[in-house]
């Protein structure tokens, strides 16, 4: 793939993240407002939280990491990709579907291992009935995932990267209509969610069809084909499911504090704006390609394809990660801060925002270095990397609530993303030059971070003229439109004049936009 494709099929997968993410921020906004932090919304983070974490064991984690690759390689070898999409179709529902009946019948299990803080109270009901009704999305998404890994290992971004658009609709509209209509507004939401797991399930089956990929559904069957896959994809899933406990173990830590799982949620969900729309987008056009490349002992390709796309993630998200910590509390107070979410929820939340923040390029780079490995079909060394941060996450997230308070998990994630980037950077050392930046790129990253540093300045001043007009309901949309021009305007204009990117290739980028 040439670096103009990949950052077009990049621009695609990132431009679908970003309407999701919006639509996403108007989702957690109607929640904000209409629910507010409280065991309500404490409850439906807890139930949704439990798909979501094993649609990373079971979907994301293991097909990302293992099947896109190999199925990549049937691909452009012409080794009957179709027969063995079909056979991972089948063994993954049969696992699946085993899944979703024990969490139907244990979920108070379930609710107890993940947030053990909520016994005792009427948070504990709520999540188990919440969960029973969320947990069969993990059954659509997990064969959402299969399917968009199919579609972006042929080639095809589009679709895979509009399903989870769906999600945000669907759930817009419920609660929207639940408002107008004087319903339960966390009942409809709460329903919404697996009907929406059909509706992407579906888009994504037919994108495929479409595509010329003729999956079908059958019998499961145990081939050599299938070991292989299963040999590769447990300690991909593995991996990513040591993340998803990360995210538990804090989810426990900060169920013991009233609304500390609600405010969590919404920073996370303000951070995980610019991860999704350049890291996830990055990573998933960058694996098919580099497993492409090394197929076809393109290494010099390799090494820029890698470079091109680290110095491309980085140069949207030090700015973004940068402006989290300067303004976190005008960014939380605008987005989220009305109707039942009251200032002193916006203040709790902008604290985890800026401590989120400082791990965000840690966060972006996973994505950029796992894919050298997935692409060799290495899960075993992301797996053991992971299990380190596990364990930082949890001595931090749980040893420092004596210390930190409820905001010991967000603190956390952020050492835990920092010490992940640090041992996949090590562990490249015997992976060859293809696997390493080059020249430019380590020159492109300090001018990269001196222009996020002005723009930080920038950033700092202005908010400080904007004060007043930041706390006035009335104009506080304006002050917070001004500041993100202004730090556009500083970041850009200060990142030409230091050679950070040259005037043609923002050109090049806005018109691909």
């Amino acid at each position: 793939m040439k670096p103009v494709r990949l950052a077009r099929n990049a621009m695609t997968v990132g431009f679908w993240t970003l309407m999701s993410r919006i639509l996403g921020f108007a989702r957690e906004i109607l929640i904000l407002g209409l629910i507010g932090p409280g065991p309500l919304l404490d409850a439906f983070v807890a139930a949704f939280r439990l798909p979501n974490m094993f649609r990373r064991f079971f979907a994301e984690g293991a097909f990302n990491a293992a099947f896109v690759p190999m199925f990549s390689k049937r691909v452009e070898a012409g080794d009957d990709p179709d027969g063995f999409g079909s056979d991972a179709l089948n063994g993954l529902a049969f696992v699946v579907l085993i899944l979703v009946a024990i969490g139907m019948i244990f979920m108070p299990a379930f609710v107890w291992a993940t947030a053990s803080g909520y016994s005792g109270d009427e948070r504990f009901d709520l999540t188990v009935g919440f969960g029973r009704i969320v947990f069969p999305y993990i059954l659509f998404m997990s064969l959402a995932a299969l399917f968009s890994g199919v579609l972006n290992a042929k080639g095809h971004f589009t679709a895979a990267a509009a399903a989870p658009v769906l999600l945000n609709i669907f759930t817009v509209g419920s609660m929207t209509v639940a408002y107008l209509v004087g319903g339960s507004i966390v009942h409809w939401l709460i329903w919404t969610i697996p009907v929406a797991g059909v509706a992407q399930l579906a888009l994504v089956w037919v994108a495929a069809a479409k595509a010329g990929v003729n999956l079908r559904p059958g019998r499961p069957r145990w081939t050599p084909q299938m070991k292989h896959l299963v040999k590769v994809a447990v300690p991909a899933a593995l991996a990513s499911g040591v993340m998803q406990i990360n995210l538990l173990v804090g989810q426990q830590a900060a169920s013991q504090f009233d609304n500390a799982v609600g405010w969590l949620f919404a920073a996370d969900r303000l951070y995980q704006l610019p991860l999704g729309v350049v890291g996830i987008a990055i990573g998933i056009v960058l694996l098919p390609d580099l497993s492409r490349r090394l197929k076809s002992d393109d290494k010099d390709g390799a090494k820029h394809a890698l470079s091109r796309a680290g110095e491309m993630a980085l140069a949207l998200t030090i700015p973004a990660a940068a402006a989290m910590i300067v303004i976190p509390l005008p960014l939380v107070s605008v987005l989220y801060e009305r109707g039942a979410t009251t200032s002193a929820d916006s203040i709790a939340m902008a604290q985890a925002v800026a401590i989120y923040a400082i791990g965000l390029p840690a966060f972006v780079l996973q994505k950029i270095l796992q894919p050298l490995y997935f692409s060799r079909e290495d899960t075993k060394s992301p797996f053991r990397y992971a299990v380190w941060s596990m364990v930082v996450n949890a001595v931090i997230a749980v040893g420092g609530i004596p210390f930190f308070g409820w905001l010991a998990p967000a603190i956390a994630t952020s050492v835990a993303g920092w010490v992940m980037v640090i041992q996949l950077a090590y562990g490249r050392k015997s992976m060859g030059d293809e696997a390493r930046f080059d020249p430019r790129f380590v020159t492109r990253l300090v001018r990269i971070t001196a222009a996020a540093i002005a723009m930080g300045a920038c950033l700092l001043g202005a908010s400080w003229l904007l004060a007043d007009m930041l706390r006035t309901d009335t104009v506080r949309y304006l002050a917070l439109l001004i500041l993100l021009v202004v730090a556009a305007i500083s970041y850009f204009g200060v990142g030409t004049i230091f050679g950070a990117f040259t005037k043609s290739e923002l050109k090049s980028a806005f018109k691909r936009g």
